[in-house]
């Protein structure tokens, strides 16, 4: 397969393979804790979409995987190589090639990090709402190939609301266009669609056209201490229940707390179990109102303390405690990450649970939870070459998703499948739509080199 490999690096310019073992390394996989991966053969850096369109032409010549990589931030194993396959990382396709103020749009490369390409938008007064905790390291095309969502996608949407169109490469290396750029189409299927979330394993993004919005007003924060995680949960419900819709719903626990103000020196002082961050954009005294309502439901559902912030630094010290929960939780030990999603009036029964879970399995489970939309993410923590704590872990872990079904919600809901859900996935399906999915991935990845192994197993398809 050297051969093969070096073959490969005629066919491109310079500088586009990688071979040295020490620096294919570093991109055999994601930061999902557990998932099985293996070095890959290769590791391609392409500049252009022909290239990419080189690649995977190649590719499908000699039956080798190609696995799609961003910014390597994804948390499932989605970008995770497997045996005898090349990982093609977009890190030199980061342009930003347009922003059209009128039409509010824009035409990224897929290797655009989400933060960058905000700042761009807002030098016109625009603004690209999908905004995951790892916006400042993730990158469009790693958002877009997991359907991300974020803090404020509780009343914006996640970022397959902001995909208007874009380009791919086929399995079978051909190079198409998908979708469109005006506000409104309803041709054919919506193919473009069907692309986001499927993580690389129907097609390989090389430019991205996204929706965008006018910069909106300056945010109200209100914030919350409970001495429970159940009765922050009926806060929440409390608030999708009284018409208010929060720009941001966020929980974050004592766990997460201690551990980015012991990292990051924040001085956060609360003295609270459990923590709500709530914000509302709207204009004037609506927003004010808004706002009141928001701290009245945090009150009637037993918060020790609550108040609308009047102090933007303050304000923004606890918001930025939430998005650097993750990774100040990950320093404490390996951390296998949930991301299950319930209907909002199931919130507080499915956190009750996931503490029930946790004592009966002896493992500690921190909290974070874009909780205005029931998307939580349970943090099960572990201990450095304890082999009995990750058992228990995992245990909690297929527990967990199993509450989630059985309260009418999802494996996933912002992170992806990848690896580490595809078992919740197979139980979450019924068979008919299993064999759907099967019959598309067969239809657009004929040869099966895209990213094969992750989201759906073919080889269930094959089974009698």
């Amino acid at each position: 397969m050297e051969n093969s490999v070096q073959e490969l690096a005629a066919r491109l310019p310079a500088g586009r393979v990688v071979t040295d073992p020490d620096v294919i390394e570093r991109y055999g996989h994601d930061e999902a804790e557990w998932a099985p991966h293996e070095p890959p053969l290769a590791v391609l850096r392409p500049h252009s979409a022909e290239e990419v369109r080189t690649i995977v032409r190649w590719c499908a010549e000699h039956r080798t995987p190609v696995i799609a990589r961003g910014a390597g931030t994804g948390l499932s194993g989605g970008a995770n190589a497997t045996r005898g396959s090349v990982v093609l990382s977009f890190e030199r396709m980061n342009a930003v090639l347009d922003i059209d103020p009128l039409e509010r749009v824009a035409v990224v490369q897929p290797g655009v990090v989400n933060e960058d390409l905000r700042t761009a938008c807002a030098e016109h007064g625009l603004w690209y709402p999908p905004d995951p905790a790892s916006a400042p390291w993730s990158t469009i095309g790693g958002n877009v190939a997991t359907n991300a969502g974020g803090l404020c996608c509780v009343k914006y949407g996640v970022t397959r609301d902001y995909v208007l169109g874009m380009q791919i490469v086929t399995g079978t290396g051909e190079l198409v266009r998908l979708g469109r750029r005006t506000a409104k189409g309803v041709a054919g299927y919506d193919l473009a669609g069907l692309m986001v979330g499927s993580e690389g394993t129907l097609g390989i993004i090389t430019e991205i056209t996204v929706r965008l919005r006018p910069k909106r007003p300056a945010e109200r924060t209100v914030a919350g201490y409970f001495d429970s995680i159940v009765s922050a949960g009926r806060a929440v419900e409390a608030v999708v229940g009284s018409g208010v819709i929060p720009s941001a719903l966020e929980l974050i626990d004592r766990h997460c707390l201690r551990a980015v103000d012991d990292w990051k020196k924040l001085g956060l002082s609360v003295d609270a179990e459990v923590v709500l961050l709530g914000r509302v954009d709207v204009a004037g005294s609506v927003g004010e109102a808004d706002a009141e309502t928001m701290r009245d439901c945090f009150e009637k559902a037993g918060a020790t303390w609550s108040a609308v912030s009047t102090d933007e630094i303050e304000s923004e010290a606890l918001f930025q405690a939430r998005r650097l929960a993750y990774p100040a939780v990950e320093r404490l030990g390996p951390v296998l990450t949930e991301d299950i999603c319930v209907p909002v009036r199931a919130v507080p029964d499915m956190l009750a649970r996931i503490e029930e879970i946790a004592l009966r399995h002896d493992t500690v489970i921190a909290n974070i939870a874009h909780a205005g939309d029931g998307n939580l993410h349970p943090l099960l923590i572990t201990s450095h070459d304890d082999e009995a704590a990750r058992t228990r872990a995992q245990a909690a872990f297929a527990d967990i998703i199993d509450a989630a079904l059985d309260f009418g919600g999802t494996v996933t809901g912002e992170h992806g499948v990848g690896l580490l859900k595809m078992p919740g996935l197979s139980r979450e399906l019924d068979p008919v739509a299993m064999a759907m999915h099967h019959s598309i991935k067969q239809a657009l990845d004929p040869l099966g080199i895209l990213n094969p192994g992750k989201v759906i197993d073919v080889r269930d398809a094959e089974k009698p």
